[in-house]
This record gives structure tokens, C-alpha cells and sequence, in this order.
């Protein structure tokens, strides 16, 4: 009589989930959160009419004001910011999309799939990069010609940390949309309320020299100000300096934390 002798190793199927890449997981989320885009581009021309209605109006007014008072001349100093705003204004809003995927019920759909549920988040932030760097490209384009000046290491440098930043205000933003998916509407009632303040706060639209005390100490503790003075310093072609260097800092914070706040809330959204 004859014994089957079965090998351990062989005795039942593996998985190896536990093995996954999560690179490959956020590139397949992110590849699938821009095929709306690529198939309709009007999206990416739609987002350029705020940044081109404040350079164009704005703008000149800010230059017959201050231009004379402003380093490097009003558009050294306006563009930058205008970027950032771009930046603020498009990744503060994602989180608009995860919303309309909870009422579509795509999203559970998406969780029933063998994807990590942290590159759920992060190939969804990281696609509102590619849309947001078109759109710098174009403002930039449209700029030189009117007396822009581009030095193209500090304007790549100066991309690269919008994109940091950028990545963890939209991580900020899906992680308030699954948090107020039963009351979408409160969604924007807490955009709002802490997107104009970050703003004017951060001396994008006017310099805060002129400005009360409270409000240049106000300032020291927004994340924003250390960006607009770092994108303004890169622009101008200085790319080692003290502004750039706490604008990264302000921008690898902001990514840490809302990566951190954002996957977490996926994971316990997922439960």
C-alpha cells in the first residue's frame, strides 16, 4: 500500500496579497482617474479661465498700484502666485469627484477590487497633478510674451513643488469627502471656509508688509505663504535659497499629514 506524500509548500494555492506592488496599484487608479481627462480635454482648457480672468484684470490693476514697489516687477511677482492658486483652487476641489463616485456607488465597486486601499488615494492625488501642470505651462506661455521672464531650472524646481504640495492638499480633500459623504453638501461649506482665508492670507493676491500685525503673524502659520514666497523666489531663478528650502519643508508637511489624514480614512471608510 502505497502513501501520497504531499509537499507543504504545494498544498494549497497562494496568494500573495500581502506581496502586491503598490506602485503598480496607483498606477492602474491613477491611469483610470485620467482616461475622463484625455478623452475630454475641454476639462483642462475649462480650469485655465479663472488664471487667465486674474492675470488679465488683476493683473494690470496690481500693476498701476504696486508695480513699481514689487521685486522683479508685477509679473515676476503675480505669476508665481497664480500657479499657486491654480494648484490651491483645482486640488481642494478633487475630493468633488469622490463624492459623485459615493452617490454612483463606483467607488464600492472600487473597494471589492484586489487594489490597495491606500493607492486608491494616492493615484487619485496624484492625477490632479497632470491636469495642474498643463495648465502651468499654458499660464506660462501666455505670460512671456507680455514681459514674463522663465528660467526654466527654477520654473521646473518650482512645478515639482506645487506637485508635492499638491498631492497632499488633494489627499486633505478626498479624506473631507469621506468624511461628509452622508452631507455632500458640507463638502464645500468647508472648502470655502478654509480656502479664501489660506489665500489672503498667504500674500498671493497683495503683499502683507502694508497689511495689520495680526494679520503678518497670522500669516507665519500658514503653509501657504512659505509656498507663494518659495515659487516667487524659484521663478525669479534663485533656486538656492532660504524661501525655497521652507517651502519645501511647508510642502513635504502638507503631503505628510494628508496622506496620512487621507489613507486612513479610506482604510476606515473600507471597513
Amino acid at each position: 500500500m502505497s502513501t501520497l506524500t504531499v509537499s507543504p509548500g504545494t498544498a494549497t494555492p497562494s496568494v500573495e496579497v500581502a506581496d502586491r506592488n503598490l506602485l503598480r496599484d496607483i498606477r492602474i487608479v491613477m491611469g483610470r482617474e485620467l482616461r475622463p481627462v484625455l478623452r475630454d480635454p475641454f476639462t483642462l482648457l475649462f480650469g485655465m479661465i479663472q488664471p487667465l480672468i486674474f492675470l488679465g484684470l488683476f493683473g494690470p490693476l496690481l500693476a498701476g498700484s504696486m508695480g513699481g514697489t514689487l521685486d522683479g516687477g508685477v509679473w515676476q511677482w503675480f505669476v508665481p502666485a497664480i500657479l499657486v492658486m491654480t494648484t490651491l483652487f483645482g486640488t481642494s476641489a478633487t475630493g468633488s469627484n469622490l463624492l459623485m463616485e459615493f452617490q454612483t456607488g463606483a467607488h464600492e465597486r472600487m473597494l471589492v477590487t484586489p487594489l490597495s486601499r491606500s493607492s486608491l488615494l494616492i493615484g487619485r492625488a496624484l492625477k490632479e497633478m497632470v491636469p495642474l501642470f498643463g495648465q502651468a505651462v499654458i499660464v506660462i506661455a501666455v505670460m512671456v510674451p507680455f514681459g514674463f521672464e522663465l528660467h526654466l531650472a527654477g520654473a521646473v524646481v518650482g512645478l515639482a513643488l506645487l506637485a508635492v504640495f499638491g498631492v497632499g492638499l488633494g489627499a486633505f480633500s478626498y479624506a473631507l469627502a469621506i468624511a461628509v459623504r452622508k452631507q455632500d453638501w458640507m463638502f464645500w461649506v468647508v472648502q470655502q471656509t478654509f480656502l479664501f482665508p489660506l489665500m489672503i492670507l498667504s500674500g498671493m493676491l497683495l503683499p502683507l508688509e502694508t497689511g495689520p500685525g495680526w494679520m503678518r503673524a497670522a500669516s507665519k502659520f500658514n503653509p501657504l505663504t512659505y509656498l507663494v514666497d518659495a515659487e516667487r523666489t524659484l521663478f525669479s531663478g534663485d533656486v538656492l535659497s532660504a524661501p525655497v528650502l521652507w517651502g519645501f519643508v511647508a510642502a513635504l508637511v502638507t503631503a505628510a499629514l494628508g496622506l496620512t489624514v487621507g489613507i486612513r480614512t479610506m482604510l476606515r471608510s473600507a471597513d
